[in-house]
């Protein structure tokens, strides 16, 4: 890993000579439901009643998350784009008919394809220097700083020949995720009707962390800006009431995590007298097990019994604005020279410390 964004060229493709998505990754199967959760706890104090409990939510899908769907799907549409984009960035000395193709591999932190399979399938395609993009793009330990970890720690257990691997940093109020956000939001607001649509409530939701570790990093921050610039965009006259709430909390109950719950917080504006609101996952770019879990089931199944309208905004991983976003972060860095783009800083390693997990 390496923090110095002028590093030399390694490729004549350019700075890098592959692109690697890399993701928390999620179960496909019943039998992949084990070790994918013995992965994600390890080292962690989480109660086994509410491991039990998590299992058998995912038991009861057939053990499949969205998430690893969703990752071939944006692999697949980021290389045929970073293919069709990279001869614009091809150094004067080439020709376009000697393109030097540039691969997009995918790992994850939790399954497969896991991180240091990947890493060896690059390390034997070639590949000498990468760059990670992270289906994260906010900063906080385990949103940032502990996939940078996971990508060294998968090196080493890769060995020599492994490539270098630098990361993209923090990239929350890019354009390719903020404009379709937006979009989404005003698709999921029009699905309301037409007398719900003037009094809904906007709650945008985002993974919940210990407050220990909110307090060492940009993540609290950085997502009221994410809420604000996709509620700006639909909403200019603010004539909508919106906030930040979060989800998917685990641990000891005796560790503050941030609050409210966005289940509690549909109940107390149900109290209040909000009847519809409109959630937008912006903490989530890509469609996984927790936005289908505790916003389409749990949070969807509160508001109902509380009288209260509920309608949820798609993840954005899907839009072409999306993976454009991801193939602009790769050749802007890898191509720094040929780019008009101010790069946002790289993750350094002394980002996000871990605080108290």
């Amino acid at each position: 890993m390496t923090d110095r964004p002028n590093s030399p060229s390694a490729s004549p493709a350019g700075r890098y000579d592959a692109l690697l998505l890399v993701a928390f990754g999620g179960p496909e199967s019943i039998d992949d439901v084990a070790p994918f959760l013995a992965r994600v706890t390890a080292g962690r104090a989480i109660p086994p009643d509410r491991l039990a409990e998590v299992a058998d939510r995912y038991n009861s899908v057939g053990g499949r998350s969205p998430l690893n769907g969703r990752l071939r799907s944006l692999q697949g549409a980021v290389a045929t784009r970073l293919a069709a984009r990279l001869p614009e960035y091809q150094t004067t000395q080439q020709e376009s008919d000697s393109a030097v193709a540039v691969p997009v591999f995918w790992g994850n932190r939790n399954a497969n394809p896991l991180l240091p399979d990947t890493i060896a399938e690059m390390r034997a395609a070639g590949v000498r220097r990468a760059l990670a993009w992270v289906a994260s793009p906010y900063a906080s330990y385990s949103t940032c700083r502990q996939y940078t970890e996971d990508l060294e720690t998968a090196r080493t257990a890769v060995g020599p020949g492994a490539p270098t691997i630098d990361r993209v940093g923090s990239h929350h109020d890019h354009p390719g995720l903020i404009e379709p956000a937006a979009d989404r939001l005003a698709e999921a607001l029009d699905r309301l009707s037409v007398a719900q649509r003037d009094r809904a409530h906007f709650l945008f939701s985002a993974h919940s962390i210990p407050s220990a570790l909110a307090a060492t990093c940009d993540y609290v921050e950085q997502l009221h800006e994410v809420a604000r610039l996709v509620a700006e965009r639909v909403d200019p006259d603010g004539r909508h009431d919106r906030e930040v709430v979060w989800q998917s909390r685990s641990g000891p109950p005796q560790v503050p995590w941030l609050e409210p719950d966005v289940g509690d917080r549909i109940e107390a504006l149900a109290a209040a007298g909000v009847d519809a609101v409109v959630v937008s996952p912006v903490g989530f770019p890509v469609e996984n097990f927790e936005i289908a879990w505790d916003l389409d089931i749990e949070a969807a199944g509160r508001a109902e019994r509380s009288g209260v309208a509920f309608q949820r905004a798609g993840a954005v991983d899907d839009d072409d604005r999306f993976v454009e976003m991801v193939v602009d972060l790769f050749l802007e860095r890898s191509f720094p020279k040929h780019s008009s783009a101010v790069l946002q800083p790289e993750c350094l390693s002394t980002c996000c410390p871990p605080g108290i997990r």
